[in-house]
């Protein structure tokens, strides 16, 4: 009995993984998540990994209707000062590579956010892409802080892909 129980909570994980990636040509979005925020906050943050198999893409823009704005963000230390400032251009996706999206580094900005976004919640986001196209994802709602989402505990076998 334990036994099935084990290979039923697997099964279910990664069914939950399997769902939480989406493809667009050769374009996969594993995991798109982002940070609860605290009651009033003004701005939250957004998460995925995008591994390109094809040729080099960009993503051009974002779009939620969680904020009044969404913009694509980098963090980088200047001196001993974290700096956030958006990329005007988008994030380019080089052939054959994979780009995260995590926090401290490439992100994705929730600005002006119309309620505060909630553990367990998930929201729709639209990803477009300078070659791909456009794709509606699913943003799973994390704790608040944080590192990763919830999904990415799961057991490893979860997480094999098939290529």
């Amino acid at each position: 009995m334990t036994k099935m129980i084990a290979v039923a909570l697997l099964l279910a994980s990664s069914l939950y993984a399997q769902a939480h990636d989406y493809t667009l040509g050769s374009l996969k979005i594993n995991h798109p998540w982002a940070r609860a925020t605290a009651p009033g906050a003004a701005a939250g943050g957004g998460f995925l990994k995008i591994d390109n198999s094809g040729a080099a893409d960009r993503l051009v823009s974002a779009q939620a209707d969680v904020s009044s704005v969404v913009e694509l963000h980098t963090m980088m230390m200047e001196g001993n000062v974290m700096r956030m400032s958006k990329l005007e251009r988008g994030i380019d996706l080089p052939a054959g590579q994979s780009v995260a999206l995590q926090p401290g580094g490439l992100h994705i900005m929730f600005i002006d956010l119309k309620a505060p976004l909630k553990e367990g919640d998930k929201f729709p986001l639209k990803l477009k892409f300078e070659k791909a196209g456009e794709i509606t994802v699913d943003v799973h709602v994390a704790a608040l802080g944080a590192a990763a989402p919830a999904a990415n505990a799961e057991p490893a076998m979860s997480h094999m892909h098939q290529h």
